[in-house]
């Protein structure tokens, strides 16, 4: 019997941070995704709030509930054999009292087979990310744009404020954080930060310093329709091949020529 895959943990990643290796994090919502990346080696999944956009098809993070962040982590948790698998807490279950946060990160570790949440925030958060990660739920945190607060922002914007967004960042290493996403920042704030912690970085919209990068899945495969960020870079169109199949599959059965013989039964 072969030795199976050995899994990422918040130790190998820590390991790969300290011998200059990169790590690779996408996001997955479903038992096929998630197969198909960890069978490519991809580090870290992340089960991301984005699903109410890309999945649910909202217009923010917001509407997605912890229920059915639980139901699509159940599915990537079974699925994913190497990855580690990170968990995103939703609108407004980091917002609220942090025993209720702990709670929730606890739903994640019992009810899926999922290793970790993430948090938005940083220094404001330090109390949060301590307490849960006392209470044995591991936590990357995540600084600089930070989607749950579109509505205070204004919108989507790049973060600047290189010294506030250093403090974020030392604060949840101090915190007992295991990781740190940095979004959609300058490549000078992004280069800062990973200077500025010793735990891995994994950066979105945040330059090529970081230990890792992350893309949301549908970004990066062509699936997401209207507006692509600047930091997405499309390695595939598949929303293109789908559509194609769909017409191809349509007009075979327009033209009587699906089924054929070779899809029919016979009277054997």
């Amino acid at each position: 019997m072969s030795n199976p895959v050995p899994r990422v943990t918040t130790r190998s990643l820590q390991r790969m941070r300290d011998d200059g290796k990169s790590i690779s994090m996408l996001t997955a919502y479903d038992f096929p995704t998630a197969a198909i990346l960890d069978e490519a080696g991809i580090d870290l999944l992340l089960v991301g709030d984005s699903l109410a956009m890309v999945v649910q098809g909202h217009e923010t993070t917001l509407p997605v509930t912890m229920d059915q962040m639980i139901y699509h982590a159940e599915m990537v948790g079974r699925a994913a054999k190497r990855a580690m698998v990170v968990v995103d807490l939703p609108f407004p279950e980091g917002q609220l009292g942090i025993r209720r946060s702990v709670m929730c990160g606890a739903r994640v570790l019992k009810e899926t087979q999922c290793h970790a949440v993430k948090l938005e925030g940083g220094a404001e958060q330090a109390d949060r990310i301590e307490a849960m990660v006392t209470a044995g739920i591991p936590v990357m945190a995540h600084v600089g744009l930070r989607p749950q607060n579109v509505h205070v922002e204004g919108g989507y914007r790049v973060k600047r404020d290189r010294k506030t967004l250093v403090a974020d960042a030392v604060a949840a290493e101090r915190a007992g954080a295991f990781a740190v996403l940095v979004e959609c920042v300058s490549v000078e704030v992004g280069q800062a930060i990973t200077d500025a912690v010793k735990l891995p970085t994994i950066g979105i919209g945040a330059g090529n310093s970081t230990t890792g990068q992350v893309l949301v899945t549908n970004d990066l495969l062509g699936l997401t329709r209207g507006y692509s960020p600047k930091f997405v870079r499309q390695m595939a169109d598949v929303s293109s091949i789908i559509h194609d199949t769909a017409v191809q599959y349509r007009q075979a059965i327009a033209d009587k020529t699906f089924p054929g013989e070779k899809e029919s039964f016979d009277v054997r």
